[in-house]
């Protein structure tokens, strides 16, 4: 993954905002329902001290007009007992009503964080279809599963649970502290100054822990892409007996994931033991000097016990937030992570890009293409007649391939790098959506998904009948493997149709795109896989379906494209040489060079059976 910039305080802000449009409400409730619970937890001490200072006591309760007409404190006195047994209820009372409210928070906080999480990862999913094809070939598949699956979690985690424990406990110690400064100022500062240490102590570490997790975090999708390779190259590791390799590579990557995490949980473990010696000196302090100042008669005993209580109870807390310092490092980390992908640019058309349908000849006029600093095609000029079948033939690297993806504008030509034209129109004068609809594309290593046959070769057009699905199969020269397989077309293939043989693949897909009934019909070296006798069928069988349809073939084979109209050659990125089988062959160059390497007088017979068929 490339490298990429943090985010702003603010771009991180708004990212959140955006992704709760809708689910403010539950929030909003759960955050009034934290509030409303930590008052009646409030409420307790304050019960415990009148209870010990004036029903059991003497002296009068500082309580406001409303309270004390409730109080019937002569009646209380009178009866020590049942003064007891009515705090009990009062605090039994408190604690229910705290159960409500915790309830009803819980509830609100569920619908607001899936709310939340689930429209961040549909923002995310929705991004990832719209960037462009260079954007994917750059990035690890599993450092971007790793994105919308961990991170996003990690997100979701800060921002609806840690963020909402922030603001009730920011209320929870503005509550105690008034009070407790209403009870008595010279205890409270003592409480008071914790807070600045406990504070510096908080962003010191929140520093060290950020930088730490996010080389973890890293680490962790490097880890999930090594799994991920792993997992769908299964065949090629079996085939060449990599096992121990893939193993020792795995362990690799897990060793130092486990390390990284070692060395953060070091940090953290001085942190929270930091923590916890911070939080007992400040609860041993308000003791010793609460103690003292009830010996002196500054305080009561009711209001001592009060003033431990609110102590002990906001102690914890208030170190709570150094934790969501720490979290909030690692949240920062994760949006970055996210919101690297929902920042990058999406594919766009050109402003006024029409729909259009595509009719006329294509031409490729003074193409230069470089992919990552190296040149790949080096002006090339060429033009396919409408309705006619083309082919393009040159070896590995020579930029076959990459005609195509400028065709379908999986890549863009830039300024200067010539242009691409059917029937007269420009092709980033064309919507992209509507461009890829109309040209018919199967690639070499075709995809499959984990669905059924039918599924698969439906994905064209899924509004088709199962007669002109099977005629699209029959065509590619599958349809009988299909009924030979146990459940026939509903026969599930397994992840990348890795349970089909690399023949079968590509004729499901060849199927596939036949029903897609696409003006423009390209084959990317896509019958590489099938044998000489099975290639010839489905030339033959292409050839009367495609009537209609501007056909490019692109292989390295020559048998599969001696038919053409005309055929390119290209090498090393330039066209070579253009014209029919018969022109090209007769005098020298690349392609009889090619064809004398390739062709034995098998080879040929076959061939021309199969172009005669």
């Amino acid at each position: 993954m490339e490298s990429q910039k943090k985010l702003s305080l603010r771009e991180k802000i708004d990212m959140i905002l955006r992704q709760l449009q809708g689910n403010w409400g539950f929030l909003i409730g759960a955050i009034l329902l934290a509030y409303m619970n930590t008052i009646c937890n409030a409420v307790i001490p304050q019960i415990i001290s009148v209870t010990v200072d004036s029903v059991l006591g003497t002296r009068e309760p500082d309580l406001p007009g409303f309270f004390q007409a409730l109080l019937p404190l002569d009646r209380l006195r009178a009866d020590p007992g049942s003064a007891l047994w009515a705090a009990a209820g009062a605090v039994v009372l408190a604690a229910a009503v705290r159960g409500i409210c915790i309830y009803g928070m819980r509830i609100n906080l569920a619908k607001g964080s899936e709310g939340f999480v689930k429209k961040l990862r549909d923002s995310l999913y929705s991004r990832i279809q719209h960037l462009s094809f260079d954007w994917h070939t750059a990035h690890a598949t599993g450092d971007i599963i790793q994105r919308c699956t961990s991170d996003v979690e990690v997100i979701r985690t800060f921002v609806c649970n840690q963020l909402i424990e922030v603001l009730r406990t920011l209320f929870l110690v503005a509550l105690y502290i008034g009070i407790m400064l209403s009870m008595n100022w010279r205890l409270a500062l003592v409480t008071l100054a914790f807070f600045p240490v406990t504070g510096v102590a908080s962003w010191i570490f929140y520093g060290k822990i950020s930088s730490r997790f996010r080389v973890a975090d890293e680490a962790e999708g490097e880890l999930t892409t090594c799994a991920q390779e792993n997992l769908t190259g299964v065949r090629v590791v079996r085939a060449f007996g990599r096992e121990r390799f893939e193993i020792d590579r795995f362990a690799q990557k897990n060793d130092r994931f486990s390390q990284l995490w070692v060395e953060l949980g070091k940090v953290l473990s001085v942190y929270w033991a930091s923590g916890v010696l911070l939080v007992c000196l400040q609860i041993m302090a308000v003791i010793v000097a609460g103690a003292a100042a009830a010996v002196n008669g500054e305080i009561t005993l009711g209001e001592f016990q009060a003033f431990v209580i609110y102590n002990s109870a906001m102690a914890w807390p208030v170190r709570a937030l150094g934790r969501v310092l720490s979290e909030m490092s690692k949240a920062g980390v994760s949006m970055d992570r996210v919101g690297y992908i929902l920042n990058s640019p999406e594919e766009s058309d050109r402003p006024g890009a029409q729909s259009v349908t595509l009719c006329g000849d294509i031409v490729f006029d003074h193409v230069t293409f470089s992919y990552e600093g190296q040149q790949v095609l080096r002006d090339v000029s060429f033009t396919i007649p409408w309705g006619s079948t083309f082919a393009i033939l040159g070896g590995t690297g020579s930029g076959k391939s990459t005609l195509v993806h400028l065709l379908d504008r999986l890549y863009d030509l830039g300024e200067g790098q010539g242009s691409i034209t059917i029937g007269g129109v420009d092709i980033r004068d064309v919507r992209r959506e509507d461009l890829r609809r109309q040209i018919g594309l199967v690639l070499q290593e075709p995809f499959l998904f984990s669905q059924t046959i039918r599924e698969n070769i439906a994905a064209a057009r899924p509004g088709a009948d199962q007669d002109e699905l099977r005629r699209c199969a029959r065509i590619a020269c599958v349809d009988e493997a299909i009924a030979d397989l146990p459940q026939g077309y509903e026969t599930v293939v397994g992840e990348r149709g890795v349970t089909l043989s690399g023949g079968q693949k590509q004729r499901v897909a060849i199927a596939r795109m036949l029903l897609q009934n696409a003006p423009i019909m390209v084959f990317d070296d896509s019958l590489s896989a099938v044998d000489a006798e099975t290639d010839a069928k489905i030339r033959a069988a292409l050839k009367e379906r495609t009537a209609q349809a501007t056909v490019i073939l692109i292989s390295h084979r020559v048998n599969t494209l001696m038919q053409a109209d005309r055929i390119l050659v290209l090498d090393n990125g330039r066209a070579a040489d253009l014209g029919t089988h018969a022109e090209l062959i007769a005098r020298p160059g690349v392609y009889r060079e090619i064809y004398s390497i390739q062709m034995s007088s098998d080879d040929r017979a076959l061939v021309e059976e199969g172009g005669d068929a």
